[in-house]
């Protein structure tokens, strides 16, 4: 610790930029994500697909949301250090592979248009942002991660000083009424379509217009 470091107005300064960075987490970030994902929702529904890329997409995209959710909801209750960093990171790191997966199952079998295709750009930079701002808020805790600071912390354990129960609670339920609830109800319709399929028929139809150029797609799509 340097002497910079003990001067009030220092300890002042960073308080307030780590405030605010966590303000932006709450109550930015995160509502983004929600909101990004229930339009995509949408525009799979519009496009019909229960239809074209049927179950398997569907599927794809509950895991995506998953990849995306549980570090989100984990913060909800617990102290963000090194374990938890990791977990961050490592579904980070599956939720882009997964990505890879949902464009080539999804290119030729269902019409993605302009505007979902600008939602994707969104469920790609939220978890990357929302990962960028726990690390830039738990510097110790990141660099420990890849043995370059500290002692790490590997424990996933409750909050010492819990967010307020209603916060949590808003969170909860936006979650579950915005993206499980919706995203659940797209893979019971996938489901109930491809068991309604007649004997020897195809059990989707490929997108009428020519196949999809490749772009940066992630969660939901």
């Amino acid at each position: 610790m340097s002497i910079r470091d003990l001067v009030p107005s220092e300890r002042r300064r960073r308080a307030g930029v780590e405030d605010a960075s966590r303000r932006a987490l709450q109550g930015f970030v995160l509502p983004i994500w929600i909101g990004a994902g229930i339009a995509d929702w949408l525009c799979h529904r519009r496009t019909d697909i229960e239809h074209t890329a049927g179950t398997t997409e569907s599927a794809i995209h509950a895991a995506m949301m998953l990849e995306g959710g549980l570090p989100a909801l984990l913060g909800l209750f617990c102290e963000v250090n090194a374990g938890m960093l990791r977990l961050t990171y490592a579904t980070l790191a599956t939720h882009e592979l997964t990505a890879i997966w949902d464009v080539a199952y999804a290119d030729g079998r269902r019409e993605v248009t302009p505007t979902e295709q600008h939602v994707h750009g969104f469920l790609e930079r939220v978890p990357l942002m929302a990962t960028v701002l726990l690390t830039v808020l738990h510097w110790d805790q990141a660099r420990a991660v890849f043995g370059a600071g500290g002692r790490p912390d590997w424990r996933l354990r409750l909050k010492r000083r819990p967010l307020s129960a209603r916060y949590r609670a808003g969170v909860l339920a936006a979650v579950t009424g915005l993206v499980a609830v919706p995203y659940g109800e797209e893979l019971v319709r996938c489901l109930r379509a491809a068991g309604a399929t007649a004997p020897g028929q195809p059990a989707a139809r490929s997108s009428t217009r020519p196949r999809s150029q490749p772009d940066s797609r992630s969660g939901g799509c």
